[in-house]
């Protein structure tokens, strides 16, 4: 996983619940790297997921809220740093819509392998969007935050049906939006 996501892992722990805690996690964790990130470096997925288990436990959120939680925060740390991908866009769907066909072939220009889900989206109707998710990390739930963060953005009110998950069993996760 890039740096940069760790870069903002840690970022939303210290602004969330304190330097205190970040530090206590990589006493507890012991990363690989030491907790010392670059935004290109590639680190082991373990590493983070390892810092979310222990942050879980520590503040007694579940892993699943917290990963949303952080998805959320991620999307507002790379719009303040790419605000292009969503100035370009003219609404919400649009914006989902571009994740994989815009955003994510200008990532894979920039990083070599850089391990991205598939987001396959298909407009239902003129206020529901399915999004199929797949990819091996199962970071659906940080999904869920990235678009929590985007429907921010865009001022929209929406509901999110999770109607199939990678964690239940199934291959793809298969999500629902529908704007309120």
């Amino acid at each position: 996983m890039k740096g940069a996501v760790f870069i903002a892992f840690n970022q939303m722990v210290e602004d969330q619940v304190g330097i205190d805690i970040w530090e206590r996690l990589l006493v507890e964790v012991t990363p690989e790297s030491g907790g010392i990130y670059t935004s290109v470096e590639d680190y082991p997925d373990s590493e983070l997921f390892s810092m979310v288990g222990t942050l879980s436990d520590i503040v007694d959120v579940p892993v699943p809220v917290l990963v949303e939680q952080f998805g959320a925060y991620l999307f507002d740390v790379l719009n303040t740093k790419y605000p292009m991908f969503s100035a370009e866009q003219k609404d919400f769907f649009e914006f989902i819509k571009s994740i994989d066909g815009v955003i994510h072939r200008e990532v894979r220009k920039l990083y070599e392998n850089p391990n991205l889900p598939d987001l396959y989206c298909e407009n239902v109707d003129d206020k529901t969007l399915s999004i199929k998710y797949q990819s091996p990390r199962k970071l659906c739930f940080l999904a869920e935050g990235l678009i929590r963060g985007a429907a921010k953005y865009y001022d929209v009110n929406y509901e999110l049906q999770h109607n199939k998950c990678m964690h239940d069993g199934s291959d793809h996760c298969l999500l629902h939006l529908t704007i309120q």
